[in-house]
């Protein structure tokens, strides 16, 4: 997982799901290790503190919280600084599996989408009482849906006829999206369902997906001991593309330069990148929704002026 993790080491698993990264850390950590999960969806915490209690590993705990309340956990358990920190980004398999969740087209359930139900409104909620141009900014932003246009026109005008009832479920947002596409004349990507892309958008939206991975990012950068390492895993390019972009920077890679020497410019530099990995095709076969998985791996350094000597690292694309 990229983490390099020491037996005496402390560990934060920024998405605990139900428990698979947890685990692999803990089968490395030794007595004095110690491993703190967080999870911002409380069928998820639920279940680590289920396994706490079956195993009573004092090594592990597990904390109801968002990304960007990492350095809040961090505090309350008297950690200042960690050894490694792993985020798992997007959705869980269970959140997805479960159509009460409201996550999955291909199962009908009530239209919600969020990660922690005791926060924040539902999809449907939200759907109902949005601007045609707010939903059209969601679907086009965060879904990168070239029909974000109609599909928005099309939800709207739901609303306004008077023999529909507001949009509830998820199967009738899938419908209504792929009769769009349809009407439209276009054929969805070849394994993607026209839904898809206004399905991610909403979810990422919701949940501001991206606002929070940037806080945790910040917040892991801060705490983590020099040779410490940041690993996550992004699912699609939204979220890859801020992850390049944070390591770059912390990296020095994107330093302005001098205009006469072009030479970089003094800028602090705390991250040395390690690694881009892609999944292998067994792990896809074992495991479609990995195919479009990418991890990437940043070590800590001590803190250097871009351009010097010890702030050069091998660029990773």
């Amino acid at each position: 997982m990229g983490l390099c993790v020491a037996a005496d080491g402390t560990y934060v698993d920024g998405t605990y799901g139900r428990g698979g990264h947890s685990a692999a850390i803990l089968a490395r950590l030794g007595p004095a290790g110690r491993l703190l999960a967080i999870d911002r969806d409380p069928q998820a915490v639920a279940a680590g503190r289920r396994w706490q209690e079956q195993t009573g590993d004092a090594r592990f705990s597990i904390t109801h919280a968002r990304f960007s309340e990492l350095g809040e956990v961090l505090d309350a358990q008297g950690v200042d600084a960690v050894d490694g920190v792993l985020l798992d980004l997007g959705v869980s398999s269970p959140q997805l599996d479960d159509p009460s969740r409201g996550f999955s087209f291909r199962a009908d359930g009530p239209l919600d989408m969020r990660m922690d139900p005791t926060r924040g409104v539902p999809a449907s909620q939200w759907l109902d009482t949005a601007s045609e141009d707010q939903i059209a900014e969601v679907v086009r932003d965060y879904g990168e849906e070239r029909f974000a246009v109609p599909i928005a026109k099309a939800i709207v005008a739901r609303r306004g006829d008077p023999g529909s009832a507001p949009l509830q479920t998820t199967g009738e947002l899938a419908r209504l999206v792929a009769g769009v596409v349809r009407r439209r004349g276009k054929r969805p990507e070849v394994g993607k369902d026209p839904a898809t892309r206004t399905f991610q958008a909403l979810r990422i939206f919701l949940n501001q997906e991206l606002e929070e991975l940037e806080g945790v990012l910040a917040v892991a950068v801060e705490r983590l001991r020099p040779a410490g390492r940041l690993a996550v895993i992004s699912f699609h390019s939204l979220e890859d593309r801020i992850v390049k972009r944070f390591i770059a920077h912390e990296s020095g890679r994107d330093a302005p330069r001098d205009p006469v020497r072009g030479a970089p410019l003094p800028v602090r530099v705390r991250l040395r990148p390690v690694a881009r990995i892609l999944p292998r095709e067994s792990e896809i076969a074992a495991n479609p929704r990995a195919r479009s998985a990418v991890l990437r791996v940043a070590e800590r350094v001590a803190e250097v002026a871009a351009g010097s000597a010890k702030a050069t690292g091998g660029a990773v694309s």
